[in-house]
């Protein structure tokens, strides 16, 4: 059930017949080493859990291929869209942590921070300059139109004899 429930989306952390729910335990708990990622700064389990958690979705129509990036929070001028050479896409930037306050008691920091980078490899009927990119409601949307498929011209070739 907690398999099923995991790969089709559900929310492992509420979950409380999923033995892995990160809530209700901790999978780490008597290993030697839990003790070193006890130790662990925050900021570094945020900085990684950015990058792994930046989620792309890749979609090819008929007239392009759209990726869709899910970035709340950040605004356009924290997200760098690139096209490299050998037709790759590279989408990237940054979240900044909050300032935090002298006097702030933090009860639980969920938020990721630090920076993304992803890189896809684009087909080759991809048109490399006519890239375009917009955010809107912190979702990235890059859309790289597609060359058309000339359809190859078929001649009759009469049969003599």
């Amino acid at each position: 059930m907690a398999l099923i429930s995991s790969v089709l989306g559900g929310d492992r952390r509420s979950n409380i017949f999923d033995p892995f729910s990160l809530d209700i335990w901790d999978r780490f708990e008597g290993f030697p080493f839990s003790s070193v990622l006890a130790n662990v700064p925050s900021s570094a389990d945020r900085e990684t859990s950015a990058f792994i958690n930046t989620r792309i979705d890749w979609k090819e129509t008929p007239q392009a291929h759209i990726f869709k990036a899910d970035l709340p929070g950040l605004k356009k001028e924290d997200v760098k869209v690139e096209v490299e050479e050998g037709r790759v896409l590279q989408i990237s930037g940054e979240r900044n942590r909050e300032q935090e306050e002298k006097n702030d008691k933090w009860h639980r920091v969920e938020r990721s921070s630090g920076k993304f980078l992803r890189r896809f490899r684009l087909p080759e009927n991809a048109k490399m300059d006519e890239v375009k990119a917009c955010m809107e409601n912190g979702v990235l949307t890059v859309t790289v139109p597609k060359e058309e498929v000339k359809k190859p011209e078929v001649k009759a070739i009469e049969i003599s004899g």
